[in-house]
């Protein structure tokens, strides 16, 4: 037996370890499991090229408690170490054995799917151990080793009589860590980290069949070949969902559809992305996709890694690229970071496209369970939006779909105005806006449905994309303002009748929430039309959603016009009245009227104009 301090620039870094290595204790297991699986591949690519000829057979790493002996096992059947490589690749922690393996390999392991570091990795056992024992024996012909370390700089290293080629890592779990001896805690953990690992993992034995048929079997707690490492073409349909409900057991709602990724340069990736049902809540639970670095479980905090707008999706992304112990802000300023994420909006976008051309039918009936995904893509990734006018959809309160190009096209020859803009009515709740809506139809336009609370912004991105293109609310405005022509009526209330009428309005209507708008519109038009200026409702909404506080008018009070019509009946007789109190209880109750129809009558005004007409009955 030989006895020795390991060499490291820190007296003692294992109390550093504990406390600074991992921010998460439980880190521990994914780590030697990976080293595990990384001995594991390393003896599978000797046996393939021909440096062994030892049996790799099918082998399987094994966890086990000792709860009695607050004990916990990691065995392999990898390619083990021999006494020199234990003194070397344990006690020189500056060395790193994967590492070295990777430069004498490096043609041809490129492919093989190694890990990583075994080094600062395998340290990461005594944030939870007392103390650590490594017995091992090498694929070579040479005795085992049996190194063992209680966390101090010094260690034990002696002959062992262990036969079968592989590693054993014993962990003396410490006091304060005794959960990691409890049975659900290790399963959690192993489902948690090493649900995808490429090497079966067994913990304990499960039961299978029935009665005289029953079995022990090992307990596989991992898929070693999931949906992501195949090609597209191997897959179904079924495939892709059934890969879904492995990812989220608890999720019983279908996913809408996936996009398969797969690139090998200038960087590998791998992954499947899902899109779920949305609504059209913003506020949706994030954190939905999986990170991996060669099937190892790294994250799912992907901001940074995948573009912010598709973190709303779910699935599983791997790459080697993807360094498995950095900081957040390291990854987000690491170029292949930015590549990736690039890569993914590139991806996304163009399988969206193929969708749409394969079967608009089905991207359609789809749409208002994605669409926010998109038009936040839109707005927040410019690569997205050059891509997007291709499959985005406007649809209509009829439920007709257009693209842009297709909605500009279908409205030009009704809804250009007399300046030569295009303008696009668009409503926010169908139902609020119906007598608005209603009567943009008459004129024989279009009313496009938009009611994504990001809508302000999004119109704002493609006014200022498309010349000559505007957007109005369908209740910013009565519908001949909206669409100014030339052939507007005139009014038959002359100049100096229109003056004292609006007088007379002024002292009725509220005027720190109601500008009056004197306007000369159809006769059978209805007398007073409550409208929501555009720019003023349009500010406040992106103001509410996160437009940088958009000058404060976020705290701008609810402004609104009362457009009143000339030509109509009801405003001449108010001119006529010189009964002042009825006059005025006439205005009220019109205006009432128009604040009921933009659902703007509530509480305490609304029961008392119920009470109001049910006494004139």
């Amino acid at each position: 037996m030989t006895s020795g301090k390991i060499n490291v620039t820190v007296e003692n870094i294992f109390p550093l370890i504990k406390k600074f290595l991992y921010s998460d204790h439980e880190i521990f297991l994914r780590e030697l499991i990976s080293n595990a699986t990384d001995a594991t591949l390393k003896l599978k690519h000797l046996t393939t090229i021909g440096e062994t000829a030892v049996e790799y057979g099918s082998p399987v790493i094994e966890v086990k408690i000792d709860k009695e002996g607050k004990k916990l096992h990691i065995i392999d059947q990898g390619l083990g170490m021999t006494r020199e490589e234990v003194e070397k690749y344990i006690n020189q922690v500056a060395f790193s054995g994967a590492e070295e393996f990777l430069e004498k390999y490096k043609d041809s392991a490129k492919d093989s799917g190694i890990i990583g570091h075994f080094g600062l990795g395998f340290y990461s056992a005594f944030m939870v151990a007392s103390k650590v024992e490594i017995i091992t024996k090498s694929y070579k012909d040479e005795p085992a080793a049996h190194w063992t370390c209680d966390g101090s700089p010094e260690y034990t290293l002696e002959a062992s009589d262990k036969q079968d080629r592989g590693t054993e890592i014993i962990l003396h779990i410490a006091e304060d860590s005794l959960e990691f001896l409890e049975e659900n805690k290790i399963s959690e953990l192993l489902v948690k980290y090493n649900k995808f690992m490429p090497v079966a993992i067994k913990f304990g034995t499960r039961t299978e069949g029935e009665g005289d048929d029953q079995v022990e079997v090992d307990n596989i707690i991992n898929n070693p070949n999931p949906a992501w490492t195949k090609q597209p073409s191997e897959l179904t349909d079924e495939d892709y969902k059934n890969f879904y409900h492995e990812l989220y057991p608890m999720q019983f709602e279908e996913p809408l559809f996936n996009i398969h990724l797969n690139v090998d340069y200038p960087f590998n990736l791998t992954g499947i992305l899902y899109f779920p049902k949305l609504s059209a809540d913003l506020q949706m639970q994030k954190d939905k996709i999986q990170l991996y670095q060669n099937q190892v479980f790294v994250t799912d905090n992907v901001e940074g890694i995948v573009p912010e707008f598709l973190t709303m999706l779910k699935g599983v992304i791997d790459s080697p690229d993807i360094p498995l112990n950095v900081s957040r802000s390291y990854l987000q300023s690491d170029g292949n970071v930015k590549k990736i994420a690039n890569y993914i909006t590139r991806k996304v976008a163009d399988k969206l496209k193929s969708l749409f051309t394969e079967n608009r039918a089905d991207f359609e009936a789809k749409w208002n369970d994605i669409k926010i995904v998109l038009e936040y893509g839109m707005l927040s990734e410019p690569k997205f939006f050059e891509k997007a006018g291709a499959f985005v959809l406007y649809p209509t309160v009829d439920g007709k779909y257009f693209t842009l190009e297709e909605l500009k096209e279908a409205t030009k020859d009704q809804q250009t105005d007399k300046n030569g803009n295009l303008v696009v009515l668009y409503a926010s709740n169908k139902d609020a806006q119906h007598s608005y809506i209603a009567a943009a139809k008459d004129k024989g336009y279009e009313v496009i449905l938009m009611d994504s609370p990001i809508v302000s912004h999004l119109i704002q991105k493609l006014e200022s994309e498309n010349e000559k293109l505007t957007f109005a609310r369908v209740d910013a405005d009565h519908v001949n303002n909206l669409i100014k022509k030339d052939d507007n009526p005139i009014s038959k209330l002359s100049e100096e009748e229109t003056t004292s009428l609006k007088e007379v309005l002024e002292t009725v209507v509220p005027k720190e929430k109601y500008t009056v708008q004197m306007e000369a519109l159809d006769s059978t038009d209805e007398p007073f039309v409550i409208t929501q200026p555009e720019f003023m409702r349009r500010m406040k909404e992106m103001s509410a959603s996160g437009g940088g506080g958009m000058f404060g008018m976020g705290n701008f009070p609810e402004m609104y016009n009362l457009i009143v019509n000339t030509n109509s009946e009801f405003a001449a007789s108010l001119l006529n009245n010189t009964d002042t109190a009825k006059r005025d209880s006439n205005i009220k109750q019109a205006l009432d009227l128009a604040k009921l129809s933009q659902g703007l009558l509530k509480g305490e005004e609304l029961t008392a104009f119920v009470k109001r007409n049910f006494s004139q009955m």
